[in-house]
């Protein structure tokens, strides 16, 4: 823990902005997979399930890259991330005990923004990578590339569930 009033180091700085990218990733994860698991929709579900996987590999790939920076995984943001994700479900949605209709829009519109989020760190570490040689920018060029893929298969489930808004 640094001395408060303290200046933050650039090392300061990178930990805190990886650890935070770790967090949003613990809950990201944890809302794919609920949301795969909550969908009556057999294309949705798998198209879900399948992000699932790719977000905790790229969880997993963070994970990596911060250990070859030398910075540790923060336990207490990871919970905080965890946590998040639990809490965000208790968001007013029209209905107490049952899943709102609106509830598929709202879940897609907050993955694709963390996904969003997630193309920012890869062109920061790819950036980054120009001036630290324990990066590859080649690297963070694929995964943003695979960002830019998520984005566009959330944002075709976004608006067919998007719908809903016209049913009433």
């Amino acid at each position: 823990m640094r001395t408060p009033g303290a200046e933050l180091s650039a090392d300061d700085i990178l930990s805190i902005y990886l650890n935070d990218h770790l967090a949003a990733a613990t809950g990201g994860v944890e809302l794919f997979r609920r949301a795969a698991k909550s969908q009556t929709d057999e294309t949705r579900r798998t198209a879900l399930s399948s992000l699932a996987d790719q977000v905790e590999e790229d969880r997993a790939t963070l994970l990596k890259v911060m250990g070859r920076l030398g910075i540790p995984a923060a336990r207490s943001r990871i919970a905080v991330g965890w946590l998040g994700e639990k809490a965000g479900r208790l968001k007013p949605n029209g209905t107490l005990l049952r899943r709102s209709p609106l509830s598929d829009l709202v879940e897609l519109e907050a993955m694709r923004l963390g996904i969003e989020g997630k193309g920012c760190l890869w062109r920061s570490l790819r950036m980054l990578a120009a001036t630290d040689s324990r990066l590859e920018a080649s690297e963070f060029e694929d995964l943003e590339t695979r960002a830019h893929a998520q984005i566009y298969e959330l944002e075709t489930m976004r608006l067919a569930a998007a719908t809903v808004l016209r049913a009433a």
